[in-house]
C-alpha cells in the first residue's frame, strides 16, 4: 500500500475490528476528514471474519463513489477494478479479485434481487448516512432483513459525521455506547445487536 498521511480514524481501527467481530451492527460517528470512507474499507478487507467475502460500501452520490474507489485503488498502487472497484447506474469497474466495491444506494436493491442472501458480501457499509434518503433507508431495511432471516454472519457498519444516534439506537433496541476524543478525532461508536427486538 502506498504511504499516505496518517488520518485520525487510524487511531481507532483496532477497537473497530473488535466491535465488528462482537456485534452484527456498528454505528460509527467521526469528524469530517477523519478517514472513514477511504481508510476503513482497506483496513478491514482482509479480516478473517469476512471469510473471503467482499465489502460493499454504499455512497449517496455517484461522483463520491467513483472518487472514493479511485483514491483507494491509488493507495493500493492498483488500477480501478482490481481489489477496489465501483458500481453505479450504467457504469462499473469490478473484477474477480475485487474485495471492496463502492456502490450507489439504488444498486443494493438490485444486488439483493439478484442474490437475496448477498452470498458474496461479508460486510455492508453505509457511508454518510446522515444524508438520509428513501434509498438509504430502504437499503438499511433490506440489509437488516437479509441479516435476520438469511445471513446472521453479515456485518453492517453505519458511518457518518453527524448520525442521529438516539433514533438509531432506539430502533435497534439494545446498544452499548461509548464516546471519547483521541487527538484530532472525536470518535463515538454505538454497538448494537441487530438480532435484538426492533423498536421504532
Amino acid at each position: 500500500m502506498n504511504q499516505k498521511t496518517p488520518l485520525p480514524i487510524e487511531q481507532v481501527l483496532l477497537d473497530l475490528r473488535h466491535h465488528l467481530q462482537q456485534s452484527s451492527v456498528v454505528l460509527l460517528t467521526a469528524d469530517p476528514g477523519a478517514g472513514k470512507t477511504t481508510r476503513i474499507p482497506l483496513a478491514l478487507m482482509d479480516e478473517p471474519w469476512l471469510r473471503g467475502k467482499k465489502i460493499v460500501m454504499l455512497e449517496p452520490r455517484r461522483l463520491a463513489a467513483q472518487r472514493a474507489a479511485a483514491y483507494m485503488a491509488e493507495m493500493l498502487g492498483e488500477k480501478m477494478g482490481e481489489r477496489v472497484g465501483f458500481r453505479i447506474r450504467g457504469e462499473r469497474a469490478i473484477g474477480p479479485a475485487t474485495r471492496v466495491e463502492i456502490v450507489t444506494e439504488g444498486i443494493l436493491t438490485r444486488m439483493i434481487q439478484d442474490d437475496p442472501s448477498l452470498s458474496h458480501v461479508g460486510m455492508l457499509m453505509f457511508d454518510e448516512f446522515h444524508e438520509r434518503s428513501i434509498h438509504a433507508d430502504l437499503g438499511l431495511a433490506l440489509a437488516l432483513d437479509v441479516q435476520t432471516h438469511l445471513r446472521d454472519d453479515l456485518s453492517v457498519l453505519i458511518m457518518s459525521a453527524t448520525l442521529d444516534d438516539v433514533r438509531l439506537r432506539r430502533f435497534f433496541g439494545r446498544c452499548t455506547d461509548r464516546e471519547e476524543r483521541r487527538k484530532a478525532v472525536s470518535y463515538r461508536d454505538t454497538i448494537c445487536d441487530a438480532r435484538a427486538e426492533k423498536k421504532c
